[in-house]
């Protein structure tokens, strides 16, 4: 939806002021739409803003999983080297603000007030009709905003959706970061892993270094083509890392990071810890460790050491609550949904129970074979309302694969998050079982929300 009447109104006084403007913009986070995507206007808005994206040097971090961890974690590591950092995610989980961030914390208030009010001085110079934006391009430049008025030192930033046309594309950053691909949006990127990894590839610029995840070999032959292209320097994980004793418990991940093969990089990083517990977040970590050396070569150890310890990243498998047991998870593709599921009941056993939704066109059926197996129970609901949903779709992929097992789980359809959250609360109470909440950031947000406010009746 978008504003009919002109956008002129008194200053803001908040930072959720300045959100619930920006949330008047169509959304395609909320909105499928085939409309073109363009850098055109965010660039153009940049501009008459004196190019706020240029005001620090950063890193860019594209992919279809672990993106947000990777980002997070490069973050943490320059930011415990004394590093003024800005930093740039999405979606947010329990507040907006986790979009934008100095940090580990939020930008000061009036930063984002006075960055918020700069921003909508430019759109309404324009002559242009308020369709014209889109709500991520407006906070993108918002994030950018806010980096320059608070002077931090470096960004790092974290696309939206694809890479090529994102609107985060407009930076000129010291080292790209490309994560894990698989086959996403789509209606938007492409239908296969091919052209999906070309839209990611578009964040590679002339001569910067790209850090890259493994990849299948569809999906490594267009980053070697573009990286060929650009003249860029290819710094691939599994030609030049590889761990040893992963150890992985309750508190997190434990393991021994060895780098190799460039002058810059060789080291041994002996039982580095991260907060989180899966082999995943110990790959994230190792990406995020090329990154940070690669951009700020001066970094020392006991920076990197420091920042990974006291990582925290909300809805990755977070543990909210221990009467019942409740860890939250926003994965919402076949691998990180299977990643998780495995995860979750190495550590708290199998038969626990699963509150699940996911938004629509994502691939339930795949998620519900990976983890139709590992629970007792399996409650299908509603991820929040910020993105479409299907979940009587869900509940028939779900059901469709119980069939094919021996011993399948009950599974519940409860459209309704809080009416789902509360039954599988009760159930694991009076069992005494786990619960995972997982296939949505949004819907890791609205469970822990319910169960706050059950906690204060």
């Amino acid at each position: 939806m978008v504003p009919s009447t002109p956008l002129k109104s008194s200053l803001f006084n908040s930072p959720q002021d300045v959100f619930d403007w920006l949330s008047r913009f169509i959304n395609f986070e909320q909105v499928r739409n085939k409309r073109g995507f363009s850098l055109d206007r965010i660039k153009h808005l940049a501009e008459l803003a004196d190019q706020p994206e240029k005001c620090a040097p950063s890193i860019h971090v594209a992919g279809s999983k672990g993106k947000g961890s990777v980002t997070a974690m490069i973050a943490a590591i320059l930011e415990a080297s004394g590093i003024k950092i800005a930093r740039y995610a999405s979606p947010h989980v329990y507040d907006f603000r986790e979009r934008l961030m100095m940090g580990s914390e939020f930008f000061p208030e009036e930063i984002y007030i006075r960055a918020g009010n700069e921003l909508r001085d430019l759109v309404n110079a324009l002559p242009l009709n308020p369709e014209d934006y889109t709500f991520f391009e407006l906070i993108t430049l918002w994030f950018f905003l806010c980096g320059r008025l608070a002077r931090c030192r470096a960004m790092v930033v974290e696309t939206g959706m694809g890479g090529r046309l994102d609107a985060t594309n407009i930076l000129d950053p010291l080292v790209s970061v490309i994560t894990g691909i698989e086959l996403e949006h789509t209606e938007y990127l492409g239908e296969t892993l091919a052209a999906i990894s070309s839209e990611k590839a578009g964040i590679i610029k002339q001569t910067k270094p790209l850090i890259l995840a493994e990849q299948c070999e569809e999906a490594l032959r267009v980053f070697k083509e573009h990286t060929e292209n650009k003249k860029s320097p290819l710094i691939y994980f599994p030609d030049c890392a590889e761990f040893e004793d992963i150890k992985i418990d309750q508190r997190g991940t434990c393991f021994t990071l060895i780098l190799k093969k460039t002058d810059l990089l060789n080291g041994i990083y002996r039982d580095l810890f991260v907060p989180i517990p899966g082999e995943v977040y110990a790959k994230n970590t190792g990406l995020a460790i090329l990154a940070a050396k690669t951009a700020f070569p001066d970094i020392d150890e006991d920076c990197i050491r420091k920042g990974l310890s006291n990582f925290t990243l909300p809805a990755r498998f977070e543990r909210i609550s221990e009467t019942p047991l409740l860890v939250l998870d926003g994965a919402h593709t076949s691998l990180s949904i299977g990643t998780c599921v495995k995860t979750f009941s190495s550590l708290y056993g199998e038969g626990g129970i699963l509150i699940f939704g996911c938004a629509a066109g994502k691939d339930a059926r795949s998620m519900a074979k990976l983890s139709i197996s590992y629970f007792s129970m399996i409650i299908i609901t509603t991820p929040g309302t910020f993105k479409k949903s299907a979940p009587e779709e869900i509940y028939s992929a779900f059901t469709d694969e119980a069939k094919k097992i021996d011993k399948p789980p009950e599974i519940i359809l409860e459209p309704e998050t809080a009416k789902a959250v509360k039954l599988g609360r009760s159930t694991a109470i009076k069992k005494k079982l786990p619960i995972l909440g997982a296939g949505s950031f949004y819907l890791a947000g609205e469970i822990k929300k319910i169960f706050v406010q059950i906690r204060n009746v």
